[in-house]
């Protein structure tokens, strides 16, 4: 239409106004047409919206139902299907349960028997082990205390012997001894006199002779050496000194060595007496005899171990029976000393004769 009326616009024919009135009435009733079209247009769209709407409504609702329908009734197929596995997984769990639990049952009772059977033998066997180990060892401790007890008592007996044995070589030697020292000095005693006189003869001349040349020499002394008395004098004064201050010197050596021996002396003398005292108060209720064997056995023991010594010898002492009495003196004529086998005394008895025999023997240079 704008295309129609255009020339005519272009002519001029038309004022602006007109124009414009013209082109405001044909916008509004393009307007107005537009608008009655799009409402045309929108009621059919409307109309065809609705039906077509309608149309996927019902068939939407068809297949939708048809789907559930089948689906539903799958579902109940197997929901169906899934009960009844159910049922059957249960009737087999109840099954297998009843199977495993009387199998449990059976092997635990098994076990537990065996594990009973076991420990009654474990029991068993530790039973006989200990009453073994026991039995063992108590008869390793009695052989042992009766190993201990023989070598104590073997000990005491071979004391006992060995000093009656001991007593008898003393009294063989001793008797043998008198007579070889008798005869040995009855043979040289002559040879030893002649010689001693001989010897007395000549240093008697020895002695003359000596004197005779200290007499010369203190003459010749005074006589022809006057001028160096002086010289000697002062000589002998320094050697005087020098002998004076090593005789002092000598002097206090000795007496600190004599101080010293002393105090070992002393000190010896003390432990003894302790010992002695000790041995005296154990050896006590023993007789004699069973005292003297003691006391040997006692004789190694240090002081401080006598009384644990004595408590373990004590029962072998006193069960020994078989120590002979050792006499208790052996007088020898010959020699006439007395013997009597105590050890910390002797006693030798001996008369005039025997004097000048020492005497004899001492001047001919025999110990």
């Amino acid at each position: 239409m704008l295309d129609a009326i255009k020339p005519l616009l272009d002519s001029g024919l038309i004022n602006e106004s007109t124009q414009q009135a013209l082109n405001e009435a044909w916008e509004a009733k393009l307007s107005e047409a537009r608008e009655q079209v799009r409402a045309e247009l929108r009621e059919e769209f409307a109309g065809r919206y609705e039906h077509d709407k309608n149309v996927m409504v019902e068939a939407l609702d068809k297949m939708v139902t048809e789907s559930l329908t089948s689906e539903l009734e799958e579902f109940h197929a197997e929901k169906k299907a899934l009960a009844e596995d159910r049922v059957r997984f249960n009737l087999h769990m109840n099954e297998s349960a009843d199977k495993f639990n009387s199998f449990m049952v059976t092997k635990l009772a098994e076990e537990i028997k065996e594990l009973r059977n076991d420990r009654k033998q474990y029991e068993n066997s530790i039973a006989k082990l200990e009453s073994f180990v026991i039995k063992a060892l108590a008869e390793e401790i009695s052989e042992f205390e009766q190993d201990k007890q023989a070598v104590i008592e073997t000990k005491v007996r071979l004391v006992a012997e060995a000093k009656e044995k001991m007593a008898k070589l003393q009294t063989a030697f001793i008797s043998r001894a008198s007579e070889l020292v008798k005869e040995s000095v009855a043979t040289k005693l002559e040879s030893e006199l002649t010689q001693l006189k001989e010897d007395i003869h000549t240093a008697r001349e020895n002695m003359f002779g000596r004197r005779l040349f200290e007499a010369f020499a203190s003459e010749f002394a005074v006589t022809h050496l006057n001028e160096n008395k002086e010289i000697r004098k002062l000589q002998e004064t320094v050697a005087e000194q020098n002998r004076k201050l090593a005789e002092a010197v000598q002097t206090a050596q000795e007496k600190e060595a004599i101080v010293e021996s002393k105090e070992k002396e002393i000190r010896i003398i003390k432990e003894s007496q302790e010992r002695k005292t000790k041995l005296a108060e154990m050896l006590k209720p023993l007789n004699k005899e069973k005292a003297a064997v003691m006391s040997d056995l006692l004789e190694s023991v240090s002081t401080d171990k006598l009384q644990s010594a004595y408590e373990k010898y004590l029962p072998a002492v006193l069960n020994n029976s078989t120590v002979k009495t050792v006499p208790e003196k052996t007088v020898l004529a010959e020699s006439r000393s007395t013997v009597t086998g105590d050890k910390t005394a002797k006693t030798v008895v001996t008369t005039k004769d025997d004097s000048n025999v020492v005497e004899l023997k001492r001047l001919a240079g025999l110990k």
